[in-house]
């Protein structure tokens, strides 16, 4: 009997929290079509940046030279001539991107992952963090999760897990809803012994991840032969999924496997549908997809605008990513705009000398995948130039391993370059990054 959700309800009812109210916004468009959750998404967006004129210096200045507001009417037509918003802009203007009245707005402050380089500082505040919690309970829903069922987070953030001085208030909120977390900092054979013990006493109605601390954890479940009790789905998150590894952890977990995508910064962004498509939030920010030349594209560098954050709003912020949006439907019938695939991060992607794009997943699949026997436990792969690749490798059986050693660098070298230097670097273990996420590749070239 799920005690939690009734209780939780009332308790949300009776403290007046803004969730319950944000959720029957968001399930009031869920399928009311496509132009609807248009019209709301761009309603918002107009909202904010009128905001942003009339409350942030940075954007008082280039919201009025781009001729988005003028005569405190928004011209969303103009939006494309404002400058996209950077990590480096963001450091550089620092309070400037503040709204003048943020002190009134419960503001927190908060920081990106940093693995991709060092992290950035910036403002949220209360209403963007009710309408951030409000989109995760939604898309926990998804799969069929009730809120107050079990769930299982394996995450690795030393700071989401510590909490710092609001720990007592995380732990009683974790159990309130219901939720479990598994240090993803930790997973040696004996702790993932452990970890599947409480699995099966817990048993999970859902299981939010990050992708790579999923999969050696389905690794350690296939080759210990452990049976754990089957959740309705496995979400994973922070990290790029490719298709094998996502074959993987299905087979591994006996469910399905759910990509979600978002962020420190912005927050939610999108969710996987039983139907593996992926669900963009609308509400919560305005994506855009822009070519090289900064022109509206299907496919291309992925700028977010957050629709919620009025402490310091962020307007065609440049995450990082790359992606392929689509004007389908999904079968689902949800009427949420879809993102038809991730492809990866900009500082996951390797270059060549003479300029081509190589995508991370290239490494993940041959190194990963098609030359990994068993013996390769975890890996992960450097440019330190254009002519010179390091594998670090930790390693189960060195003599089995060996005999792929050759067949990866002859791969590499097919697609880097016959020039290209392949060396191997054996150690014992790899850290993750210091927001707990498994860096795959890394490109040193500048």
């Amino acid at each position: 009997m799920n005690w939690r959700r009734p209780i939780i309800k009332c308790l949300l009812s009776a403290s007046g929290n803004k969730i319950p109210k944000i959720l029957r916004e968001i399930r009031s468009l869920e399928y009311a079509g496509r132009a609807r959750v248009c019209e709301c998404s761009d309603l918002k967006l107009k909202k904010i940046l009128l905001h942003a004129y009339d409350n942030v210096p940075y954007y008082r200045q280039v919201l009025g030279d781009c001729g988005v507001v003028a005569d405190n009417e928004v011209r969303l037509d103009n939006l494309s001539a404002v400058p996209p918003l950077t990590k480096q802009i963001i450091q550089e203007q620092g309070e400037n991107l503040f709204s003048e009245d943020y002190k009134s707005r419960r503001p927190y402050g908060n920081t990106s992952g940093g693995s991709t380089g060092e992290p950035v500082a910036f403002l949220q505040d209360r209403n963007y963090n009710l309408w951030n919690a409000a989109h995760k309970m939604y898309f926990a829903t998804m799969p069929g999760r009730q809120l107050g069922q079990s769930m299982i987070k394996l995450w690795g953030s030393e700071r989401d897990i510590l909490g710092g001085k609001d720990k007592l208030l995380k732990r009683t909120s974790y159990y309130l809803f219901n939720i479990s977390t598994l240090n993803s900092f930790m997973m040696s054979d004996d702790v993932m012994r452990e970890y599947a013990l409480r699995w099966n006493r817990i048993r999970p109605s859902l299981v939010w991840a990050y992708a790579s601390s999923v999969l050696e954890f389905g690794r350690y479940i296939r080759r210990t032969k452990t049976q754990l009790s089957v959740p309705k789905a496995v979400i994973c998150t922070a990290e790029t999924l490719t298709q094998e590894m996502r074959s993987f952890i299905e087979s591994a977990f006996y469910c399905p496997v759910l990509n979600q995508y978002g962020s420190r910064e912005v927050g939610a962004v999108a969710c996987e549908c039983l139907h593996q498509n992926m669900h963009i939030f609308s509400l919560h920010n305005k994506l855009e997809i822009l070519d090289d030349n900064l022109q509206r594209s299907n496919e291309g560098e992925v700028y977010l605008t957050t629709l919620n954050n009025y402490t310091m709003p962020l307007i065609r912020y440049r995450i990082g990513d790359t992606a392929v949006v689509s004007d389908r439907q999904c079968e689902c019938g949800r009427s949420w705009p879809l993102i038809e695939k991730l492809t990866g991060r900009l500082i996951d992607h390797f270059v060549t000398s003479d300029g081509r794009v190589v995508q991370a997943e290239f490494f993940i699949h041959f190194v990963g995948v098609v030359y990994n026997d068993g013996s390769l436990e975890k890996f992960q792969v450097i440019q330190k130039d254009y002519d010179h690749i390091v594998i670090k490798a930790v390693v189960r059986d060195q003599m089995k391993f060996a005999e792929s050693k050759a067949s990866i660098a002859n791969a590499i070298k097919k697609t880097m370059g016959n020039d290209c230097r392949v060396d191997f670097e054996f150690v014992n273990e790899i850290r993750p990054s210091k927001s707990g996420k498994h860096i795959y590749t890394i490109c040193e070239v500048k």
